[in-house]
């Protein structure tokens, strides 16, 4: 036989470990604080509902042992455990910008859930309490149900990050390839305005060229004209330009 309380630890220790074991890349150095403050977010949230639970038992108002007793029981006990414990995750994955803070939330459902599922399987199994370690079939259950959601629920976050990762490279190289093919562009059209600059030059200089040697060529022959010379062949002179 196991008691609640033991197969709690057993389950939320194992479930936190194996993530932490997963997620400590992704994380960087807050991952090892992740065990840590989860812990830390456990014990707060089992004192915080037994400072509510156990008055309500010893005033006789809720009884734990009828359905609607366990029922309400239960639930004030899923809520301040969830809340506190989703809180503990959240304040260390706001820290980090690879991992989504919806992570938290999430995580402590599918947690509450499967404990609960277990519990559920177990039930003639578990004791209230006077015997945390007996029962070692019952440990070796809750141990790997524990095992197996941190590990389904630490590799999902991780492929989700690894997925975003491979998405924000893909931007930044897309980014950086229109970056290239921008600057490219705005060289190359500064090439083509150069080279059109230089050609314009060229053009006109060239056609200053023609324009002076059409002068040169013109007053050269107002002054065969003006003082006479039969050895000027103005053909010969038009035939040569």
């Amino acid at each position: 036989m196991l008691d609640y309380l033991t197969a709690s630890i057993v389950f939320w220790m194992t479930l936190f470990g194996v993530q932490e074991s997963l997620l400590e890349f992704r994380l960087g150095y807050l991952g090892r604080y992740w065990f840590l403050a989860i812990s830390a977010s456990l014990v707060i949230g089992f004192l915080l509902s037994a400072l509510v639970i156990v008055p309500l038992i010893i005033n006789l108002a809720v009884d734990p042992f009828t359905w609607t007793g366990n029922v309400i029981l239960s639930g004030i006990a899923v809520v301040i455990f969830g809340v506190i414990l989703t809180l503990a995750q959240w304040l260390i994955l706001r820290q980090s910008e690879m991992t989504p803070r919806v992570f938290a939330p999430i995580n402590t459902v599918i947690g509450i859930f499967v404990y609960f599922l277990l519990v559920w399987l177990n039930e003639g199994s578990l004791e209230w309490s006077g015997n945390p370690f007996g029962g070692w079939k019952t440990v070796i259950i809750f141990l790997a149900g524990g095992a197996i959601t941190g590990g389904v629920t630490g590799k999902g976050l991780d492929f989700y990050c690894e997925r975003v990762e491979q998405r924000l490279i893909q931007l930044e190289r897309e980014r950086e390839e229109k970056e290239r093919q921008r600057r490219e562009r705005i060289e190359n059209e500064i090439f083509e305005r150069k080279k059109q600059e230089i050609e314009k030059v060229e053009i006109e200089a060239l056609e200053r060229k023609r324009i002076k040697r059409e002068i040169a060529l013109e007053e050269e022959r107002k002054w065969y004209e003006e003082h006479g010379d039969d050895d000027f062949d103005y053909e010969d002179e038009d035939d040569e330009e």
